[in-house]
């Protein structure tokens, strides 16, 4: 019989009884797409338990995977998360939940028919890590492939342009009607600050869909595969 391992599935946090919901929801789609698999509860900001305290709260000889459910690369993922995993033997961090193309799939859902006179500002909650930048503007492109509207990458907070100077910018192109692809999980302080960017509509967060519960899965089996490998993902 294998070691048994458990599954961290770490996210922001957020004051949004909403936004709390969101995610709880998609804990539990994780749990109920892989029966027998133990599904943890962590943050590392606003809520509680912190990532830490669940980490070491973790049985000794139960290998832990910390599944970020973050959408890029960033402060969170690059030192709390890798902090974390650091402070215990057998545990994993895998990767976060984006980009993949698939997510550009699901926002050209999220988004809907648009005329294609019309600019799109795909909106992201922001990092100060230029890797995290980069990522987003591959979703960009990819989103791009699937729609015919102009589309331009922008940011919450901590990277330019701001969501409101993306609206702006698209408007002064001559863009007939500005739509905010919301790449957000759920509701919460960054979506609610999108319908105040003077925008003609924003589309709903990521969630709920099931292939988020898959991304975390499949990143999850991921770093078991690479750790099996003796090598990083």
């Amino acid at each position: 019989m294998g070691q048994e391992t458990v599954m961290i599935a770490c996210a922001h946090g957020t004051n949004s009884a909403q936004g709390q919901a969101r995610i709880n929801e998609l804990r539990a789609e994780i749990a109920a797409l892989r029966p027998g698999l133990s599904v943890l509860e962590a943050y590392v900001d606003v809520q509680t338990p912190a990532l830490p305290d669940v980490v070491a709260a973790v049985a000794p000889g139960v290998r832990a995977v910390v599944v970020p459910l973050l959408l890029t690369v960033g402060f969170h993922v690059q030192v709390d998360i890798a902090q974390a995993v650091r402070s215990r033997s057998e545990t994993l961090a895998a990767k976060p939940l984006g980009p993949d193309p698939r997510l550009a799939g699901l926002l050209h859902k999220r988004l809907g028919d648009l005329p294609a006179d019309w600019g799109i500002v795909l909106a992201a909650a922001g990092s100060s890590r230029p890797e995290a930048a980069e990522q987003i503007e591959v979703l960009a492109a990819d989103l791009a492939v699937r729609r015919p509207q102009r589309i331009v990458a922008a940011y919450g907070a901590s990277a330019l342009p701001s969501v409101p100077e993306a609206v702006a910018q698209l408007r002064a192109g001559g863009a007939a009607g500005v739509a905010i692809a919301s790449y957000l999980l759920a509701p919460g302080y960054f979506h609610d600050q999108l319908s105040q960017a003077g925008a003609d509509l924003v589309s709903d967060p990521l969630l709920p869909s099931v292939l988020l519960a898959q991304l975390a899965l499949e990143h999850f089996d991921s770093a078991l595969a690479a750790q099996g490998r003796g090598t990083e993902d």
